[in-house]
Parts: structure tokens; sequence; C-alpha cells
């Protein structure tokens, strides 16, 4: 995989989130929105990390799809942990090693060593307003799949302490926490922001650009540079090729390569080749979602099809959802019909339903909202059963 720098992106984003920037409220929070495998993380790590560190900045960074076993809040603090460690200093190494459970760090400050790392929102208030002032530099912490933080308790704590630190460590014309949150589902990033009661209520939900024209031309020209038979790369065809990948580099590239190997055997022009490839992936991704809807059994149908329907606005059990369920399968449902239909959806292996702490429901991936919205554009919606072909399951 090439690493296709995006230095002006990240730059300009490390100036808003210094709150440099002479419009916009990135200072306060930056939530960045992108589908999955566009190169969302490549550029937090590869790109907004360094850019910050140039500024000066301590960067935390933590996925919390790095382990989805372990509770998004436990991951979050042992991250803010592990970045505090090499800042406490002689006397708080030489106090952890003699067993004493706190020190003074930063002349005032008082840390419970022995709790650093657990989940407690004061916990992780204090430790990054020790991170703050032991090292001198301000702290910008990245929370990479930031929506995952909502499934458990813990996660929503830290998610509301992490806002309270915010609002202690920032002040006017002095941003001393910048905080980055990402997701590749906007739907459910949202909940962070757009409720009242949401941690971060008020915030705005930014889509972060997609992989475009530059990176095409950066590619054309490693093509070019190596194989000079091929010029001139028709960069439009790239370019649309790209586009029906997703806009997912590792989709494109990999199907570059192949297009472009002495083995591929290949007649005619790479780009058609490539294009054809591309249609062939969108049309084995659609059919795959389809395969797995025409699996269900009638009522998880009917309750996924009333989850894509509704977005963010969707309500399992109130009186319109029960009708439409029952409009669908043709029977009365019940509530609880309705809950052991989304716990079966929930546990099926890739889930096709997440669900929040709250009890709030969501598609998992959002790709297929995505082709949910195509086939009604074209008119395909429901999916039917093949003549001749049966789902047991569906039965």
């Amino acid at each position: 995989m090439i690493a296709f720098p995006r230095t002006s992106l990240a730059q300009e984003l490390a100036i808003a989130l210094q709150g440099k920037a002479l419009l916009g409220d990135a200072h306060n929070g930056l939530f960045l929105a992108a589908p999955r495998r566009t190169g969302k993380s490549t550029f937090l790590q590869g790109d907004l990390r360094p850019a910050l560190e140039a500024s000066g900045i301590v960067v935390v960074y933590v996925d919390l799809w790095a382990d989805a076993r372990r509770d998004p809040g436990i991951l979050i603090a042992e991250a803010i942990a592990r970045a505090l460690q090499p800042h406490l200093g002689i006397v708080a190494r030489t106090a952890k090693k003699a067993g004493l459970d706190k020190v003074k760090v930063a002349g005032t400050l008082e840390i419970d060593t022995s709790r650093i790392g657990q989940v407690d929102g004061l916990t992780l208030v204090d430790a990054l307003r020790s991170l703050n002032e032991t090292a001198g530099k301000p702290v910008a912490l990245i929370i990479d799949e930031a929506q995952h933080a909502l499934i458990s308790e813990a996660g929503e704590a830290a998610m509301t302490a992490l806002k309270s630190a915010r609002d202690q460590l920032n002040r006017p014309g002095e941003v001393n926490l910048m905080l980055v949150m990402s997701g590749s589902d906007r739907d459910k990033l949202l909940r962070l922001v757009n409720t009242a009661g949401a941690p971060f209520y008020g915030s705005q939900i930014q889509r972060m650009p997609p992989l475009g024209p530059d990176f095409i031309a950066y590619v054309s020209h490693l093509i070019e540079d190596q194989r000079s038979e091929l010029k001139p790369v028709d960069q439009g065809q790239l370019q649309q090729a790209f586009e029906v990948f997703g806009y997912r580099p590792q989709f494109f590239m990999a199907a570059l390569g192949q297009v472009l190997s002495p083995l591929a055997m290949m007649s005619g022009r790479f780009e058609t080749a490539l294009h054809e490839a591309a249609q062939q992936q969108q049309i084995q991704d659609e059919a795959q979602m389809e395969s797995e809807y025409l699996g269900l059994k009638p009522i998880e149908q009917a309750v996924l099809w009333r989850m894509l329907e509704q977005g963010p606005s969707y309500r399992p059990y109130d009186a319109e959802a029960l009708r439409f369920y029952r409009d669908k399968t043709g029977h009365p449902v019940s509530a609880t019909q309705a809950q052991r239909a989304l716990e079966s959806l929930r546990q099926r292996m890739p889930a096709l339903v997440w669900k929040s702490a709250r009890g709030e429901y969501a598609v998992e991936d959002a790709a297929m909202h995505r082709w949910y919205e195509a086939r009604l554009a074209a008119r395909t919606w429901p999916p039917a059963v093949p003549q001749g072909i049966l789902f047991e399951d569906a039965q």
C-alpha cells in the first residue's frame, strides 16, 4: 500500500484545533465522519498526529475498535495513562516503586498513581490535567471509532469526563486540551452531539473529505514512472473507478495491482480493466448484503427494514414500529418479539445491528444504508428471493 500524505489538510485541522483559525469550533472538539476503509485512520495517525506533534502538542491516540472485547472506557483511560507515565518524573516513578499510592505532580496536583488507567471520570480529568502540566504542552486526544464508546456505561462516562476536562483545561484564547473524535458511521457519531443529554451537545459532525483527484494524480505519476509504456494514464477513468470502489484506497490499489500484474494476461488498456474490476466489486458487495437480508427471518427483515428507513429516528417498540412489523410480516408482532429479533441481529457474525448503552439501535454497517437508498431509488426494494431458491432460515 502506497503512502499518500495529506499534509495540507492535516495542517489546516491542526491550526483549527489550536483555536487559531478565523472561523470554526474545532477547538471545542473536532468530530469527523468517514466510511470504513476510506483512509480515515491512516490520516489520523500518519498525517494529523505528526502535524500536531510538530506544533509542540502531546498527542494521545486510541482506536476503540483495536480490541472490541474490552470496554471502550478502559481503553480511553489506559491510553491517557500510557501517555502520562513518561511525564510523571523521577519522583513519581520512585514513589510507585516504593509502593506509594499518591504523588504530587506540577507542584500541587495530587495523582493517585494506583488508579491511573481505571475507569473513573475524576481520574480521567486529573490525568489529562496532569499530562498537560507535567509535559508543559497542550494535549490532543484522538479517539478513532469514537461511537463505539456509547456501547457501555463506562464508555459514556468517559465521554462525559472528557467534556468536563475540556471545559476545565481550556480558557478563552488558551487551548490546552484538543479532542478529535472520528467515526465510520455518521448516524452513530451524531449520538455524541445531537441531544441535550449528549456529552458534546451542540458540536457539529464534519464529513472528512475523501481522497480525490490529487490522489489519483499521485497514483498516475507512479504508474507512468514505473511503466512508461502506459503513458499517458487516463486519470479520468481512474477517478471513475475509484468512485465505484467507494473511495476505498485499499480495494482500489489491490485491483490496480492485479490489472497491472504481468500475470494478468490483459488485453487492451488497464484503465478499462480496472473500471470493470470496480463494478464487479460493487456487484459482490451488494450481492452479499442482499444475501444477508434474504437469509433473515421475516420479523428480522421487518425490523432491519424499519431501521434502514428511519435511521437515527428509529424507535423499535413504538406503535408505528409495531404496526410496520405487522404490515411487513402479515401478523401481529409484540415488543418482546421485536426485541428478540433485534438481539438475534446483534448476535449474528458479523453483527447487523449495533446497540448503545442507552438502548438505542442502529445498523452496524453504514454501507447498508447506501445499499438501501440505491435500491429505493432504483425501485428494487425490498429484495426478493429468486424463484427456485429457498432460504431455510427465512421460513
